[in-house]
């Protein structure tokens, strides 16, 4: 767990995360901003499910991503 930016899709399950780039398209970073994930957000993997979807939690909420997104994501692991 070295800091440098990974693919969200590589977090295992249990893991606090902090976004640091999206890969996508203007579309995919609004739909994620109005989701509440910015550069910088903390957020705790909770099921990383092949092929199902993938769940995290953000701010006391649950959110599901789909596997193309988490692909485009990338974020760091956070200390503690």
């Amino acid at each position: 767990m070295n800091g440098l930016p990974v693919s969200l899709q590589e977090i295992p399950p249990g893991q606090v995360v902090r976004l640091v780039q999206v890969d996508g398209g203007k579309g995919m970073k609004q739909r994620l901003a109005e989701m509440g994930l910015f550069p910088g957000t903390e957020f705790k993997v909770i099921e990383r499910g092949r092929p199902g979807p993938f769940i995290i939690e953000v701010r006391g909420g649950k959110l599901v991503l789909g596997q193309g997104m988490i692909s485009l994501i990338f974020v760091a692991y956070v200390k503690g």
